[in-house]
This record gives structure tokens, C-alpha cells and sequence, in this order.
């Protein structure tokens, strides 16, 4: 009976906290369709689609890994609401300024560099409060279920988005995600949840974490060859699924609707992708799962790069088929190295890990935009799968990658001692299945 009262309690606890996260990442994507659509009509210019992609990675990649370090000092569930209070205000920000009718270009850019920012911190408190609230053999299916939740936003979200723009100034438009990010915090400040014990400590300590975090990460080779291939990956597809709304105006000459309706289309893959894995949970090595994805989602990228301009119809069907795998390959990613990196060392790790991934993508998007400009925005496309696809396959080839979640092959316990005290490593249980 308790064991039942104990399952009944963090699935309770979880999804109380998912549904305002869900309502959150509905607002962030309402607003981020309408800047990016605004954006293209108001310019028709490849390079700024890639700028404005690029300042809302490039905070990421500078500040996650410093706030990670402080994820793993704070209290997780303060971080969220701080994070989402403070992107709410930034949308505010741009809320006035449309009003007021003085908006500029560079003030997008602006306000998405500062959402970005605080979605450095956001990010790994989320992700490392998950394995706080979740118990271990069922990570796989909430990654699932995570990556359900995008698609569905990004099925959703689009279509909304452009029914809003057509009938809406922009500035209610944008008020919709202050409104999402309300109930979101309100979620949070009713709900609590388990967090790792506090790590004390001068303030210079921020430093050493970052810089332990990386020794940590030094004697994880598979994670490291993981990582190495995936800034490749986003080096190559950013700048080609940054441009979309370009394709879709100036290859199949749609408009907004039908710019949603791919975006859609996608998220419909994401959502089938996401309640796959949820049910299916995955190879019993997930690095199998995410290798197989990480190929067939290749695959799927190039053949965009052959589609005629009155095939739209196969675009979609090729963008449902690449929504599909992705959610497959990041749910798989996330639930194993949420099972593998000890609890209190998460925010530091996962945060990095996301830096680092990500920190080739603004080398694509500074290359990729201008060249799209002169050469069109498809053969970025076949520049972006064929490798991905090759990668995929490469990796099956490395024991060091295949093996990544095997515990001799992870940082051993000495190397975790040296990082700090066992119950900062340890952090508290998990919660039980």
C-alpha cells in the first residue's frame, strides 16, 4: 500500500509541474513562430533568420555551463520560477515597444539574446529536477513523454500563431506567452519536490565546479565522442532548419499558413516520435536507439534536399518522418545520461554537455546564412543529412561510444570523490517506482 501511495505521489507531484511547463513552452513557441515570421516578411533576408537563430544560441552555449554550476548550488524549483519570471518580462518588453510602434529589428535580437540567456538556466534545473521526481527505470518514457509535449507545441503553436497574426496586433500576439509563463510559475510555487543537498562554499567555488565539471567529463570518453559528433551534426543543420521559412516563401512560394502548417507537420512527427518512445521506452542500450535515429534522421534530411517546388506535399511527409526520429534520438539521449551522471553533479554536466553541443552552431548559421543568400537554401539541406547519416553509422563502429553506458566505462568512483563530498555527489534518493 505505501509503495502505491509512493507511485501516486511523484506521478502527481510530476505532472502538476509538467502541465505548467507545457503551458510555458506553448507561449515560448507562439512567440518564437510570430518573431521568426515577422522577421522573414519584414526582411526576406536568409542572414538575419541566421542572426536571430544565432543570439538565441549563443547565451546558451557562454552561460550554461557557469549556470549549471549554480543549478547544482541552488534550490532547482527557485531557478525555474526565476528563469520563467524573467523571460515573461522580456515579452513584456517587446509587447511595449510593439505598442508603442517603435519596434526595430535590433530589439528582437535583443530581447531574444536576454530569453536565451535565462533559458541557460532554466534548461538544466528542469532537466536535473526531472531525476529528482522521476524514478530511474522510467526516465526513458518521461524523456518520451518531454518530447511529446514539443511536438505537440509545435503542432499547435503555428497554426495558432498564424491565425492570431492574421487577426491580432503583434503585441497580443506576444502577450500570450506572459499569460503561459504565469501559470507555469504558479505550478511551480504550489508544488515541491526533492532537491540535492546544499553546496556550500566560498563564491570563487562557481569557477572550480566549471572547471571539475570538465575533469569529470575528461574520463567519460563515450560521452565526449557523443558530443563531438553532435556539434558536427548542429554545425551542419542549423543554418538549414533556421532558413525553413525561406524555403517554404521563396521555393514553394507559401505563405504563413503554409510555413505553419510544416511546422506542424513536424510537430505532428515529434508527438508520434515522443508517445513511441514513451511506450516502447527504448533498446535496452539506449545508445543503440539514438545511433539507429540519428541515421534514419539523416536520411530523411537529405531527400528535402530533392524536392521539387511544386512538391510541398512530399516536404511535409519528409518533415513528419524527421519530427519522428528526432524526438526518439533526444528522449534517448537525455533519459541515459540523466540515468548515468550522479544527481548532484547534473546541472553542472548536463548544462556543459548542452554547451558543447551547441557550440558549433553559430559557425553554421555565420556560414550557412550568407551562402543561402547566393546559392539557395536546399543544398544546405544535402550538406546537412549525408553526414549526419554517415555519422550514424560511424558511431555503431566505436566501442568507446557504444559502450558509453556501461558503468566501467564512466568516470570511476575516485574521479567522482575528487569532485566533491559524497552527498554532493549523491544528492538524496531517487523517488521510488
Amino acid at each position: 500500500m505505501n509503495m502505491v501511495k509512493e507511485n501516486e505521489s511523484w506521478i502527481k507531484r510530476f505532472m502538476v509541474i509538467w502541465t505548467g511547463q507545457a503551458f510555458s513552452l506553448m507561449g515560448s513557441q507562439l512567440v518564437q513562430f510570430a518573431l521568426i515570421w515577422y522577421l522573414t516578411i519584414q526582411t526576406g533576408s536568409a542572414t538575419v533568420l541566421a542572426i536571430a537563430t544565432m543570439v538565441g544560441i549563443l547565451p546558451q552555449i557562454v552561460l550554461q555551463p557557469l549556470a549549471g554550476a549554480y543549478v547544482d548550488r541552488w534550490k532547482r524549483r527557485h531557478v525555474m520560477i526565476a528563469a520563467d519570471g524573467l523571460i515573461a518580462l522580456c515579452t513584456l518588453a517587446l509587447v511595449a515597444l510593439f505598442m508603442l510602434g517603435v519596434v526595430e529589428i535590433w530589439h528582437i535580437f535583443l530581447i531574444l539574446f536576454a530569453r536565451a540567456s535565462f533559458s541557460a538556466f532554466h534548461w538544466p534545473a528542469s532537466q536535473a529536477a526531472t531525476t529528482m521526481l522521476v524514478p530511474e527505470k522510467h526516465l526513458t518514457r518521461v524523456a518520451g513523454l518531454n518530447q511529446s509535449l514539443l511536438g505537440l507545441a509545435s503542432i499547435l503553436a503555428p497554426p495558432l500563431g498564424a491565425v492570431l497574426i492574421a487577426f491580432l496586433p503583434m503585441s497580443q500576439v506576444l502577450a500570450v506567452d506572459v499569460i503561459t509563463a504565469g501559470v507555469a510559475i504558479l505550478t511551480l510555487v504550489l508544488i515541491k519536490f526533492p532537491e540535492p543537498a546544499a553546496r556550500g562554499g566560498p563564491k570563487q567555488r562557481i569557477t572550480v565546479d566549471v572547471k571539475e565539471t570538465f575533469h569529470y567529463l575528461k574520463h567519460w570518453r563515450g560521452a565526449l565522442l557523443l558530443v563531438g559528433m553532435f556539434m558536427l551534426i548542429n554545425l551542419l543543420i542549423s543554418p538549414a532548419f533556421s532558413l525553413l521559412p525561406l524555403l517554404v516563401l521563396e521555393h514553394f512560394h507559401g505563405r504563413a499558413i503554409d510555413y505553419a502548417t510544416i511546422e506542424a507537420v513536424a510537430g505532428i512527427g515529434m508527438l508520434l516520435g515522443g508517445i513511441l518512445l514513451s511506450l516502447w521506452g527504448g533498446t535496452k542500450r539506449r545508445i543503440v536507439t539514438v545511433m539507429a535515429s540519428t541515421v534514419l534522421a539523416g536520411i530523411g534530411i537529405t531527400l528535402i534536399a530533392f524536392v521539387p517546388s511544386n512538391g510541398f506535399l512530399i516536404a511535409l511527409g519528409l518533415m513528419l518522418f524527421v519530427g519522428l526520429m528526432l524526438p526518439i534520438l533526444n528522449g534517448s539521449v537525455m533519459a541515459m545520461m540523466q540515468a548515468c551522471v550522479p544527481s548532484g553533479l547534473q546541472g553542472r554536466v548536463f548544462a556543459l554537455l548542452g554547451a558543447l553541443a551547441m557550440a558549433a552552431s553559430p559557425i553554421g548559421l555565420a556560414i550557412g546564412g550568407p551562402l543561402a543568400d547566393s546559392i539557395g537554401i536546399q543544398p544546405l539541406f544535402l550538406v546537412a543529412g549525408v553526414p549526419t547519416a554517415v555519422m550514424g553509422i560511424i558511431g555503431f563502429l566505436l566501442p568507446s561510444l557504444m559502450r558509453v553506458e556501461e558503468p566501467d566505462s564512466r568516470p570511476r568512483k575516485e574521479v567522482l570523490m575528487g569532485l566533491s563530498t559524497i552527498t554532493d555527489v549523491l544528492g538524496p534518493n531517487r523517488p521510488q517506482s
